[in-house]
């Protein structure tokens, strides 16, 4: 149902973002480079959050207080 929904959706995205980026860092064998597929998907994903993390930052403190305020 997230995909109907366009805040549920960036949420699902932010998060996994998020996720992929703080994986990466802790264990960088988890998520490869050289990986194809689904792991590929999130290895794009870990790299989105590392490169631009102050604008992943900035989406999350605004979904937070997107949510808050509903």
């Amino acid at each position: 149902s997230a995909l109907f929904n366009f805040q549920s959706l960036m949420l699902v995205v932010l998060l996994t973002i998020c996720t992929c980026t703080y994986l990466r860092a802790q264990a960088p064998a988890l998520i490869d480079r050289n990986k194809t597929g689904l792991t590929g998907l999130f290895w794009k994903a870990a790299r989105v959050g590392e490169r631009l993390s102050p604008y992943v930052s900035i989406a999350c403190c605004f979904m937070a207080f997107q949510l808050i305020m509903y």
